[in-house]
């Protein structure tokens, strides 16, 4: 379906931001980019999604291998026992032990899924547990080459520890382009960089609405 998601900004990276802006998704590509007139008028059938803040593209989660692999993420039902909290260093350690295939295989996709709440669109691999291949290849995340980065503190979220937007992302916002982008409830871009990615209230994959803020 023909979508044209709207925001008060649109930040493409790589070109000039657009104020009242839109991108039009069709088939999982962008199919135009600029003033939310504009792109209305042009796509008159199309369904249109008003967003707050700002449209980005979808950021990339430099440390995926390393908290998809040496963190556990805890199922909800573990919350008393384990709290919510992402485990890692010696409680990891103390908890892998215990951890069978099934364990396993649910925090990887819980990993997953708390990233996709932070805007991640893009993950830097190789990853070479098995499970986590598995789960990566089904969540419709891409993986991008770059190896395994120990640089920085690993955090959820991409934009942490100062990272500005451009060092951030993967694959800028243009017409032809895979539609992967993120909302983020931040009037401009100093405000993103200064609030992180937890700002993220919506994920686009492909034109999928992944994640939605509720």
């Amino acid at each position: 379906m023909l979508t044209v998601h709207a925001a008060p900004l649109v930040l493409p990276v790589g070109a000039a931001a657009v104020e009242r802006g839109a991108v039009a998704v069709d088939g999982g590509r962008i199919v135009a980019l600029g003033p939310y007139e504009a792109v209305a008028a042009a796509h008159p059938a199309a369904r249109v999604r008003q967003w707050p803040g700002v449209i980005a593209p979808g950021l990339r989660q430099r440390h995926a291998e390393w908290l998809l692999t040496r963190c556990y993420h805890p199922d909800p039902r573990e919350a008393d026992e384990l709290g919510t909290d992402p485990l890692s260093g010696e409680a990891f350690a103390r908890l892998a032990r215990e951890l069978d295939a099934t364990r396993w295989a649910g925090s990887v996709r819980r990993g997953l899924q708390q990233m996709l709440r932070y805007g991640t669109t893009h993950l830097t691999g190789p990853f070479r547990d098995p499970a986590v291949r598995t789960a990566v290849s089904r969540s419709g995340l891409v993986e991008v080459p770059g190896g395994v980065t120990e640089e920085g503190s690993p955090d959820l979220d991409p934009l942490a520890g100062g990272r500005d937007l451009p060092g951030s992302v993967h694959t800028p916002l243009v017409t032809g382009a895979r539609a992967d982008f993120a909302v983020f409830d931040v009037p401009d871009e100093a405000a993103l960089v200064a609030a992180g990615a937890a700002s993220c209230v919506v994920t686009v994959l492909a034109g999928r609405l992944v994640y939605r803020r509720r």
